[in-house]
């Protein structure tokens, strides 16, 4: 069994400007530091799936970590779950699901992962003020479901509730784990909710 990871950095940042992956995080980049909590948190095989200016942020995946280039991006995020979940071993429980727009530290990823392995239930996610958030700990179990989903049936929000009844809900107390970059104005949140000094990025257009 292996502790494993899909990290989805497919999109086309629209609203952003800019690709998401490469935005400065610290003194590195939104994916470089994904990566580095990932690891951190005990996770042991990261799969990253680019997409949109897939050579620009190639260059910026930490060594060690499997790239997926998923072609048929524009088809949705359920097109990248898809090739994230194919490129998984058979082995690998649990599975963290996580958007590279949705920074997440090691110890959030750490709790999370402890519940779902003395949880014993399908899928662990966070829940903050009533609100369920990211990532998503789903088991090995639930690979093919993964591998098969369409953006039809609601990519992973379809499979989280396709097995509702067997979802561990953690209580956390931070807003982080309800976090999500979408906009630069997003972006100056993010930032200051991590203690990081603002970007001076002004938006693009």
């Amino acid at each position: 069994m292996t502790t494993a990871a899909i990290l989805l950095a497919a999109g086309e940042s629209a609203r952003m400007g800019r690709p998401k992956p490469l935005l400065p995080w610290g003194e590195a980049t939104l994916i470089e530091y994904q990566v580095q909590e990932l690891r951190a948190a005990g996770v042991d095989d990261i799969v990253a799936v680019l997409g949109h200016e897939a050579d620009a942020v190639r260059p910026r995946v930490p060594d060690g970590v499997r790239i997926v280039v998923n072609e048929a991006y524009l088809e949705g995020r359920a097109s990248s779950l898809r090739a994230g979940a194919k490129a998984l071993d058979d082995s690998a429980s649990p599975a963290v699901v996580l958007n590279v727009d949705q920074p997440r530290p090691r110890d959030l990823l750490r709790t999370l992962l402890a519940a779902h392995g003395e949880g014993g239930t399908a899928i662990t996610l966070p829940v903050y003020e009533g609100k369920r958030g990211h990532p998503v700990i789903v088991d090995g179990s639930l690979l093919a479901e993964l591998r098969n989903a369409s953006e039809e049936d609601r990519g992973l929000r379809g499979i989280i509730a396709a097995h509702d009844d067997d979802v561990h809900e953690v209580e956390v107390q931070s807003s982080i784990a309800r976090l999500d970059i979408n906009t630069p104005a997003d972006y100056e949140r993010a930032l200051a909710a991590f203690g990081l000094t603002g970007s001076g990025l002004a938006p693009e257009g």
